[in-house]
């Protein structure tokens, strides 16, 4: 199997191109048809796959700390008469299903960064659609702020995957566009009935767009446009940017160690164990110092994220992630001090809407989470949101024999109770006491506190805590009985239990949407060998079982 590396960087693009006019960056798609990901299929039409997404991804971060200057960011395609035509349908045809899942899945947070980037850090992306955008090419379009379609009579935008393909737009086009842009229902049912799409007025009118634009006059406008929102922007215009070098890990066998981050393979229990370590070096002592991608927070973020990334994409039998911590929660608690006194600073802002972007995307993993809060380790404020985000956290009680280590303890800072909310919009904290606020409330007053076993059950912080007697056994009765579950009903549990109350758009997008995706790409209407994805292109119409299930 092919090992798929999200690392990359603007000298290694093959598919997007970055262009710097003052405030107004331009992110050009300029798809290389023959550089695909895997062999087999052409990236024509400036179709995409996952290559072309992890370089989408990178720019955008990219944009957020090393760009402070840029207020704007105007989305076009280097391609004369098609913007996007959307996911590969070669590529999907030839995918494995946990392939196709998983893109849908890192296609979805892309996205989903994208319009971070605009509410939270003041960058607002624009698109200019210049040709047809077509599935996923629409779904890019809408995930920015303003959409501005030429009126050339070619131009389109269409979510034509139901009519072609027997599967759906899978990066949340139907949420986004009944939620987000408001489409009516009906006019939204007949937009992703049409093979053609939609385009000119009745574009604007059916809020598919914002505004059409005589070719004319299209230069100028879009430029406008562009200024017109920088202006609105607190971005600084004199900052400098924080440049993000390749992340480099050391890869041994069954482990892979970063800086701060380490990762343990077993491949005989399917599980795989990450431990942070907490910081190596006290709080720099001026603001302008900490602006370093070795900053700490920013350091082991940027490690925990890639490797995430790594286990879903090319360890998919490793079915469990075991989260520990080692290092003093003071040192932790220090850090979060300064991430508080210092969030309305460009960089700090970055940073902190960073570890949000990273806690969602452990959320929304198809892993069982444990986490295991053991003598030494450090989970305190910002890295108990890694306890708090497990399906399951154990506790060491006491000291351990032999171990002049401090007994395990969970200390609770102000980024516990908002600064890192969940998809549904709750903090973790809220999410684990649904319902019950007064117990929120209870935790928020012991903000600082060192909390030992007792204190951390009494306060349901933690699922279970057991002495020196009991610990390994409990924690090989819980790693074999799990790795003795179907994953398909694990995952779908999982999915489930994680987000309660609320629904957003976002828990629609990832919930909803990627369930049924997930199970349509299974279905034979869709990837058997007379379906849709197989026969596309070929002249041959698909042919479906007409059951309705």
């Amino acid at each position: 199997m092919t090992t798929i590396d999200f690392r990359t960087e603007p000298s290694r693009y093959r598919h997007w191109k970055l262009e710097f006019h003052g405030p107004v960056a331009h992110l050009i798609m300029d798809v290389n048809a023959d550089a695909g990901l895997f062999e087999g299929y052409e990236l024509k039409l400036n179709s995409y796959d996952l290559g072309v997404d992890i370089e989408l991804s990178d720019a955008i971060q990219r944009l957020r700390f090393e760009h402070p200057e840029v207020r704007a960011v105007v989305m076009r395609s280097g391609k004369d008469n098609v913007f996007c035509a959307g996911a590969n349908i070669r590529m999907l045809g030839r995918a494995s299903h946990a392939h196709k899942v998983n893109f849908c899945k890192f296609t979805n947070e892309t996205r989903n960064t994208i319009e971070d980037a605009t509410q939270n850090s003041r960058q607002f992306y624009l698109c200019a659609v210049n040709g047809a955008a077509a599935g996923g090419g629409y779904e890019l379009a809408v995930a920015c702020d303003y959409i501005m379609l030429i009126d050339d009579r070619r131009s389109s935008v269409a979510l034509p995957e139901t009519p072609l393909l027997a599967v759906l737009p899978g990066t949340g086009g139907l949420t986004r566009v009944t939620d987000k842009r408001k489409v009516r229902r009906d006019l939204a049912d007949v937009f992703c009935s049409v093979e053609e799409g939609v385009r000119g007025k009745r574009a604007v009118e059916w809020r598919l767009v914002d505004e059409v634009v005589p070719p004319s006059q299209w230069n100028d406008r879009v430029a406008a446009r562009a200024a017109e929102f920088a202006a609105t922007s607190d971005r600084p215009a004199d900052a400098k940017g924080v440049a993000l070098p390749r992340i480099e890990r050391a890869e041994d066998g069954d482990s892979i160690r970063y800086s701060a981050v380490t990762v343990e393979l077993d491949r005989n229990t399917r599980r795989a164990t990450i431990t942070v370590a907490g910081p190596d070096a006290p709080v720099p002592a001026s603001l302008d110092a900490t602006k370093s991608a070795e900053f700490w927070p920013l350091r082991w973020a940027r490690e925990l994220d890639d490797a995430i990334l790594h286990l879903r994409a090319n360890e998919p039998e490793l079915g469990l992630i075991v989260f520990k911590t080692q290092g003093a929660a003071e040192a932790v608690l220090a850090y979060d001090a300064f991430l508080e006194a210092h969030a309305a600073d460009w960089f700090i802002r970055e940073v902190r809407l960073y570890l949000k972007r990273l806690f969602k995307r452990i959320d929304v993993t198809s892993r069982s989470l444990i986490a295991l809060i053991e003598p030494g380790s450090c989970f305190a404020g910002t890295l108990a949101e890694l306890a708090f985000a497990a399906d399951r956290s154990l506790m060491f009680e006491g000291p351990l024999a032999g171990d002049n280590r401090k007994p395990a303890e969970i200390t609770l800072s102000p980024m516990n109770f908002g600064p890192y909310p969940m998809g549904n919009d709750l903090t973790r904290l809220q999410a684990r006491f649904w319902g019950e606020p007064q117990t929120v409330e209870s935790a928020h007053g012991q903000i600082g506190q060192s909390l030992d076993a007792d204190a951390s059950n009494a306060l349901g912080l933690v699922t279970a805590s057991f002495d020196e007697t009991d610990w390994e056994d409990e924690i090989r009765i819980l790693t074999e009985e799990r790795a003795s579950f179907s994953p398909d009903a694990l995952t779908g549990m999982e999915a489930n239990l994680r987000f309660v109350g609320p629904e957003t758009m976002e828990t629609r997008i990832f919930g909803r949407l990627t369930a049924w995706q997930n199970w349509i790409f299974q279905r034979p209407n869709a990837v058997g060998a007379e379906g849709a994805l197989k026969r596309y292109g070929s002249g041959v119409q698909p042919e479906y079982d007409r059951v309705r299930v």
